[in-house]
């Protein structure tokens, strides 16, 4: 346990977040009475590899649905307003 005034915690914060990552806990006092703690947070554990395909099966698409634009659509989509007004909704 390392034992530090504040003055001396917030001029060498970096070092003693060393210290503590390292398994130490720094106590932070003022005027001789503990006022904080730093302490290591646990790491949450690790998990193993991700694995593709969990939803295959599960998630369709229609046919066609990422096939180009026709002439038609991309005018229609280049001509469009960007925020419909009260008729279009």
């Amino acid at each position: 346990m390392i034992n530090v005034s504040i003055q001396e915690a917030e001029c060498n914060l970096s070092h003693y977040l060393d210290q503590v990552e390292q398994g130490d806990v720094v106590v932070v006092y003022r005027h001789n009475f503990p006022v904080a703690e730093l302490r290591a947070v646990p790491t949450p554990s690790s998990r193993g590899p991700r694995v593709g395909g969990l939803l295959k099966g599960l998630v369709h698409w229609e046919p066609g649905a990422f096939a180009p634009m026709t002439a038609d659509e991309v005018a229609e989509f280049d001509h469009a307003p960007l925020f419909p007004g009260p008729d279009r909704l």
